[in-house]
């Protein structure tokens, strides 16, 4: 009979099989509190997009490009992800994230200036960006028979901690004597709060330890052997546009909507109260939407219902912003969550493991970087306008090809038999 394996990282593939529960626990508890922290870096710049602009001499167009920047952070960053995780382990990652969020929110309300802000928001938005990705690899390691539970807790959480930020921040930053640099920086707490539960769970080689590894990264290897050619897929396409365009009316509606509000004469708080309900929508439509979507052979008619209440909810920003807000917020939340609906057809588009995993990576790699001009975009008409009604028309424009491509999106059909039906090379002679 062999001796048993010095080698320390032994004992961990034992567990792999049977993790402790103390470990499961503490897994699910750091999920949550890292996808609570995936948002509010952002919405709450955006309940103090005012007082950030006065207090470091912001233009509209600068304004709109701050932004601008988390989708750009997110397509640049998000595609390290992986590398990285290869390379730390997946809980060193997010736990460097979390991290890497609570210095982005301590630093950048002190740098005194524009440039030194946008870099500190970088560094920020780069822990989200990491993050964002890994938090579905996780899930999907350590319980791969819950991965819709889980998944559900986890979109719950994101929704939460959006929603919470958006609606705290004016009310936090009042308590804090009226500093908007203390009511940005106090979102750190959070963040080293996650950073901390998932210390106990880095390893020098995580990868090895977490219970479906082993599936995960025969997925991965299938995804990258496989011959299929994703961007020549119209399906791939369209669902990438479809993940851009709504991604474009998320950031717009987190970065820009508590500054519509307090422009038609609603208060700052109530103007974060109203953000906080539109992300809130979030919460129980990120169970309800999936689960629907997946019953239904296409998913067009969910897409145009939602469009239908994106165009309603700005309708009413253009025509009576104050007067009928609240049904304005539930409208456009309502119509934010074509995100869940964007990511349940990315698995519903692909026949394989392969392909799930390379339709993914194209449709939000590609998504987010169509996404970054729009809050630009609206920053620049405000300011050149003076006034919301031009910036507000577009987004009204762009919810109609959302809807077009959405649909085309929504049919039956996979990337796959896409790549079968396509007519093939002749070999060479």
């Amino acid at each position: 009979m062999a001796p048993p394996s010095a080698d320390p990282e032994t004992p961990l593939r034992t567990e792999q099989h049977a993790p402790r529960a103390w470990v499961v626990r503490l897994v699910m508890v750091g999920i949550v509190l890292a996808a609570v922290n995936l948002r509010p870096a952002i919405t709450s710049l955006g309940a103090l997009l005012e007082e950030v602009r006065d207090g470091l001499g912001m233009s509209g167009s600068v304004a709109g490009l701050l932004t601008s920047v988390p989708p750009l952070c997110f397509a640049i960053f998000g595609v390290m992800a992986p590398r990285l995780a290869k390379r730390f382990g997946p809980s060193a990652v997010v736990c460097a994230g979390m991290f890497a969020i609570a210095a982005g929110l301590v630093v950048r309300p002190f740098t005194g200036g524009t440039a030194g802000f946008l870099v500190a928001s970088a560094l920020g938005l780069m822990g989200i960006a990491v993050s964002n990705v890994l938090m579905p690899v996780i899930v999907k390691r350590w319980f791969p028979d819950k991965v819709g539970t889980m998944t559900g807790l986890y979109s719950m959480a994101l929704a939460l901690g959006t929603s919470t930020a958006a609606a705290a921040t004016v009310p936090v930053t009042s308590a804090l004597g009226g500093s908007w640099q203390a009511g940005l920086a106090v979102w750190a707490v959070l963040a080293v709060a996650a950073a901390l539960a998932w210390l106990p769970l880095v390893r020098k080689k995580d990868t090895s330890t977490l219970a479906a590894a082993a599936p995960a990264a025969e997925s991965t290897t299938a995804a990258e052997g496989t011959g299929l050619r994703i961007a020549r897929s119209r399906t791939a396409w369209a669902l990438a546009v479809f993940f851009g365009l709504q991604a474009t009316a998320a950031y717009i509606t987190m970065g820009w909507m508590a500054q519509i509000f307090r422009d038609s004469g609603v208060s700052a708080s109530t103007a974060g109260v109203l953000l906080a309900v539109t992300m809130a929508m979030g919460i129980p439509l990120g169970f309800v939407i999936p689960r629907m979507a997946a019953r239904l052979p296409s998913q067009g008619p969910m897409v145009i219902a939602l469009g239908v209440c994106g165009l309603a909810g700005y309708a009413g920003l253009y025509f009576a912003p104050a007067s009928g807000a609240w049904a304005w917020a539930v409208l456009l939340g309502i119509s934010n969550c074509a995100f869940p609906l964007a990511l349940t057809m990315v698995g519903m588009r692909a026949r394989t493991g392969a392909g799930v995993a390379k339709l993914s990576a194209f449709a939000q790699s590609t998504g987010y970087l169509i996404s970054i001009p729009g809050p630009l975009l609206v920053g620049v008409l405000y300011q050149h306008s003076g006034g919301w009604g031009a910036p507000i028309a577009l987004m009204a424009a762009l919810m109609v090809p959302q809807i077009v491509v959405g649909v085309f999106a929504g049919r039956n059909r996979t990337v796959e038999d896409e790549a079968d039906a396509a007519p093939k090379a002749a070999p060479a002679s």
